[in-house]
């Protein structure tokens, strides 16, 4: 940055002296572009590569190119965040890559601090916590103890981490989502370092990082590959940006929240299509949004396939800056952006976008998702319908009787129910009212809307109402409140709504990722043998961002998303085969219904309550402790030195196998032959069907391991808490109980065929049975291959397995660069072509050819079809191979190889 080649270095005066920054207004004057009509997101872009120019991944070329955007070249932007953000599930498997890199390069004569990262990185415990205790008033006590037994060994290991390297920070268990607390403390907007001043800008872990765009910071989730390769200096090698503007216009009506809002974007940005794309608000109606509402809707830029969803910098923004103490930067921020044309007003010009929709905020109305993607928005009135026509027909064994009876019963031991552990139900009746529909899990939880006092006040207004009439919720349901931030339950107790919540059921479980990702916990054992006898189709509703199939619970067959209240009005009525417009939440204490009309919140109210209860004190006090952590995070042990010790009788960190016996130079690139498929699979196969996910079975190849290794299976713990492990990642990879492979039909599972035997098995133990024969392996999928969370280990368990290539219809962005990231080769079939077209069943042999001489990006490939009946056939696919620098980590066989030998080299 000090060279300044581009000449546009310019200067501001602080309180604590002079900054330079990179001016886009002299860069636009120096080379004649039109920098004033960019969309925001491309100024941010612009800023980042102009400031790194003639550096050794930015060229003049490159600069000028996308300061004429959207005409400039094609060239990829070599783009270098500020910071790196991590969660637990994602890091610990990151530092285990780090530690693993420093162990190979001491084995190489190499110096181990070598491998440290470049930029600063924050790494928050936030997804190991378990619903295991609910409903009681000790409930967050005993899962945080939970939570330490099953998690110090790995917490031991980030606590190694956090001293080990440098610029190297870890918020401890129990203090927050990382998005939240990334939203409300470490979000700077403008960061100042060695003299200079830039936009905060990011990549995380976590594929709902986003979030952070709703405060106007630019940034989106990567694999834990790439993003290790950030951490060590490497940039995000991004293509031209394709920026879809959305105009917003109007207010929100009555009766409607921010969850409402996203849901309906959701679906209509999903059904228009962005993938890969960028999406920047603009208009008017943005002012009548606020931070919270707004990083809400930023936050499911995942669910509708945006990389990012930018919300500019705006007088709303220094508002939420001084809410949340950070006062002291607003100065520095405002004046930053003002000069860099980053600061919006609604009398701005409209930016150049490559397209605009519409979204008029005047139309939305309260609606849930589901039953099974977070895209499948549906009207309150419709929720039955919806549930009944995905869930075998469940709904039309519940006649009208059988729903009035489940809306108007009430327990009157619902209240000591709801107080006992999850082992017991102490109400029998609760287990034999159970039925199709019934909802069995209600959840206040995620990033999503606990990020917004909005949606719980309002959940907390309705759970008082609702008290006050005399309900109580369904005792079949496991109520609980998982918020993102310490400081929810700060306003929520000052606004004197905790006790109605209580009353309910929804006591405080944790702060932490917990229903949201399946972390919900075990069902009360009647509850789930009720499930399991009578094989019923039950229900989640969570105020969470996802809900793809078995990723909640192993026993729920629906999911559905909504706002917080609405999560507190199904647990009181507990089944989804109503319809909420008309039908009663149950009998008051008058013996009168009560409907939600009667009970839900007035605007009025809601904002009285905000204004009285959310203080500037609140975020102080939480995030002036934010690292310190509790007694049990002080008292784990805390190794020190360069290197990490391995332990060999370890089950939760195991030294990876990626870079034993590591070899200087890679191996050449070659043709694919012989292959057979180790599964073909259908449109939207997720990352959740394909990344080890959710509790350990038993009878599981995971499970079989961990047993043979002294575990006994109630310390199995969750995939996610051993994701330092490979052993047991690679054998629980494709191991969702709902996967459908079509090599098996009729069954559901982790199952394929091995062709040569015809022997049906789990295809962990076929792909190590293809191994042991030396045979290469395929994967056929359809549409949206790899949606969901940013799962690296989906890609690196897939590697292990000996998959060599996957070939589907598209993808979605961060799984398809994790392949490329770990060696996997990504091919798609051209327009039109598909499994179904060109007959292929998997029982085929599969030659790809076009690639043992070399790569380059968008090139075409043959696949060369052997049948079982020794036909042949052929098709041509695309190289999802995107950027010359993805050539490279390829070659190498992934990209923490090529970095490793970069090390190596130097």
């Amino acid at each position: 940055m000090g060279n300044d080649p581009l000449g546009i270095r310019a200067t501001l005066t602080t309180e604590s002296g002079p900054v330079h920054y990179a001016s886009l207004v002299r860069l636009a004057e120096k080379i004649g572009a039109d920098v004033a009509h960019l969309p925001h997101t491309v100024k941010i872009l612009l800023e980042n590569v102009a400031r790194r120019a003639g550096g050794r991944d930015v060229s003049h070329a490159d600069v000028e190119a996308l300061a004429n955007w959207p005409h400039g070249g094609d060239a990829s932007i070599a783009f270098m965040p500020a910071r790196v953000l991590m969660q637990d599930f994602t890091g610990v498997p990151a530092v285990v890559d780090l530690a693993a890199m420093r162990s190979a390069l001491t084995r190489s004569g190499g110096d181990p601090k070598w491998v440290s990262p470049f930029v600063p990185v924050d790494l928050v415990i936030d997804h190991s916590v378990q619903v295991d205790r609910f409903g009681s008033d000790d409930a967050y006590a005993a899962n945080l103890e939970w939570e330490y037994r099953r998690n110090q060994e790995r917490y031991t290991l980030l606590k190694w981490a956090q001293q080990a390297f440098d610029s190297f920070r870890v918020v401890p268990p129990g203090m927050g989502i990382c998005h939240q607390v990334n939203l409300e403390h470490l979000g700077r907007v403008v960061i100042a370092r060695d003299g200079w001043i830039f936009p905060d800008t990011l990549v995380g872990t976590d594929s709902h990082t986003p979030m952070i765009n709703g405060l106007g910071v630019l940034g989106w989730g990567v694999g834990g590959i790439e993003a290790e390769a950030a951490m060590l200096g490497q940039p995000m090698f991004v293509p031209k940006p394709i920026v879809l503007g959305v105009r917003t216009l109007g207010t929100l009506p009555p009766g409607t929240t921010a969850t409402d809002l996203v849901l309906t974007l959701t679906q209509k940005l999903r059904t228009h299509g962005v993938v890969g794309k960028f999406v920047e608000f603009f208009g008017s109606g943005l002012s009548s949004l606020s931070i919270a509402d707004r990083a809400t809707l930023s936050n499911m830029s995942p669910e509708f396939g945006a990389t990012a969803t930018l919300f500019p910098v705006d007088s709303n923004t220094l508002k939420y800056l001084q809410l949340t103490g950070r006062g002291a930067n607003i100065d520095l921020v405002e004046r930053y952006t003002r000069e860099q044309g980053l600061f919006r007003t609604d009398a701005d010009p409209e930016p150049h976008f490559n397209e605009v929709l519409d979204l008029d905020l005047g139309k939305v109305e309260p609606s849930v998702a589901g039953p099974k993607r977070p895209q499948d928005r549906v009207a309150l009135a419709d929720v039955r319908q919806s549930f009944g026509s995905v869930v075998d027909g469940a709904a039309a064994s519940v006649n009208a009787k059988d729903i009035a009876r489940l809306v108007s019963e009430s327990c009157s031991s619902a209240g000591e129910f709801l107080k006992s552990p999850p082992e017991r139900l102490e109400e029998p009746r609760a287990a034999t009212s159970v039925t199709d529909g019934s909802v069995v899990i209600a959840a206040i939880t995620s990033c999503t809307n606990t990020s917004n006092p909005s949606v719980m006040i309002a959940a907390g207004l309705l759970a008082r109402k609702a008290v006050e009439a005399g309900l109580q919720c369904q005792p079949w349901v496991k109520t609980s409140l998982a918020p993102g931030s310490r400081v929810v339950t700060q306003y929520l107790e000052k606004a004197g709504l905790t006790p109605y919540l209580e009353k309910l059921g929804f006591n405080l479980v944790g702060y932490g990722c917990t229903t949201c990702i399946g972390n919900s916990g075990p069902l009360p054992q009647e509850i789930a043998e009720v499930v399991a006898s009578k094989d019923l189709s039950v229900v989640a509703v969570l105020s969470g961002n996802r809900n793809f199939e078995g990723r909640i619970h192993s026993q729920v067959k629906a999911s559905y998303l909504a706002s917080p209240p609405l999560c507190v009005a199904y647990a009181l009525v507990g089944t989804v085969l109503c319809d909420l417009n008309v039908d009663p939440l149950g009998i008051g204490r008058n013996s009168e219904p009560v409907y939600l009309r009667d009970v839900w919140p007035t605007a009025e109210e809601i904002e009285t309550l905000i204004a009285s209860s959310v203080a500037p004190e609140q975020f102080d006090l939480e995030y002036g402790r934010i690292f310190e952590g509790n007694d049990k995070w002080k008292s784990i042990p805390a190794p020190t030195g360069t290197l990490f010790e391995w332990a060999d009788e370890s089950t939760y960190v195991r030294e990876p196998p990626f870079f034993i016996n590591f070899a200087s130079t890679p191996k050449a690139t070659a043709d694919i032959e012989g292959a057979r498929a180790l599964a073909v699979l259908g449109d939207s196969v997720t990352t959740d069907h394909i990344s080890p996910a959710g509790a350990i079975a038993l009878n599981s190849p995971a499970g079989q391991y961990l047993v043979e290794h002294g575990v006994p299976a109630e310390e199995f713990n969750s995939f996610g808490s051993r994701r330092g492990n490979h052993e047991v990642m690679m054998r629980g990879t494709f191991g969702n109980i709902r996967l459908r492979n079509s090599m098996v039909p009729d069954t559901e599972g982790p199952w394929t065929l091995h062709v040569p035997s015809g022997d049906k098995m789990s295809i962990y133990d076929a792909a190590i049975r293809y191994q042991r024969e030396g045979t290469p392996l395929v994967i056929i999928a359809g549409r949206e291959y790899g949606s969901g969370s940013s799962r690296d280990w989906a890609a690196k368990g897939a590697a292990l397995l000996g998959v060599n290539a996957i070939i589907a219809e598209t993808y979605e962005r961060i799984h398809r660069s994790n392949l490329v990231c770990m060696g996997v080769l990504p091919l798609q079939f051209k327009d039109g072509d598909s499994a179904k077209s060109l007959g292929l069943t998997g029982v085929e042999t599969f030659t790809i050819t076009g690639i043992g001489s070399g790569i380059e990006p968008g090139q075409t490939a043959t696949v060369s079809v052997t049948r079982y009946d020794g036909s042949q056939t052929a098709f041509d696919t695309i190289v999802r191979i995107d950027a010359p620098a993805e050539v490279e980590y390829f070659r190498h066989g992934g990209i923490l190889q090529l970095v490793q030998r970069q090390l190596l080299s130097a």
